[in-house]
This record gives C-alpha cells, sequence and structure tokens, in this order.
C-alpha cells in the first residue's frame, strides 16, 4: 500500500487508468477479429466494412497512445493486404 498522500492519489490514477485501457484494448482487438473472421468467411463485403472500422480504431488507439503508432501501422498493413488477397481470391 502506498504511504503517502500523493502515491494513493496516483494508485487511484492508475487503477482508474487501467480499467479504461482494459476496455479500449478489447474494443480494439473484437475490431481487428471481426475482419479476419470476415476474411476467413470469405466475405468480401464484410471484410472490408469491418476493415474500415478497424482503421479508425487502430488509428484511434495510436493517438491515446494505447499501442504504439507503428504497430497501428503495421497491424492496418497486414489487415489490408489480407483483405486485398480475399478480393482477388473471390474474383
Amino acid at each position: 500500500m502506498p504511504n503517502t498522500a500523493s502515491a494513493q492519489k496516483e494508485l487511484r490514477k492508475s487503477s482508474s487508468r487501467r480499467l479504461r485501457n482494459r476496455g479500449q484494448r478489447s474494443t480494439l482487438r473484437s475490431a481487428i477479429k471481426k475482419v479476419r473472421s470476415a476474411i476467413e468467411a470469405k466475405d468480401q463485403e464484410a471484410a472490408e466494412q469491418a476493415f474500415r472500422a478497424a482503421v479508425k480504431k487502430l488509428d484511434q488507439a495510436a493517438a491515446k497512445h494505447l499501442i504504439h503508432r507503428n504497430t497501428a501501422a503495421r497491424t492496418k498493413s497486414r489487415l489490408s493486404k489480407a483483405v486485398r488477397t480475399t478480393v482477388t481470391a473471390s474474383s
């Protein structure tokens, strides 16, 4: 347990931040999973729609420093490539 008042306050702040970050990270992961499941189902329209939503979530997470911006860029690139290969495979 923290001994000083400032340490107690920091503990409260870090606890609330942790909960907020967990929720946002979970939402982000769910958005990415939706894209991957649509790709596996070979549903081109759903994959593209889910990809647009996931890109928005990734950009927001990077802007809030939830994830590193390079991680967001890498994930977007990999998802984009997967969606494009699904589109070409289904054509």
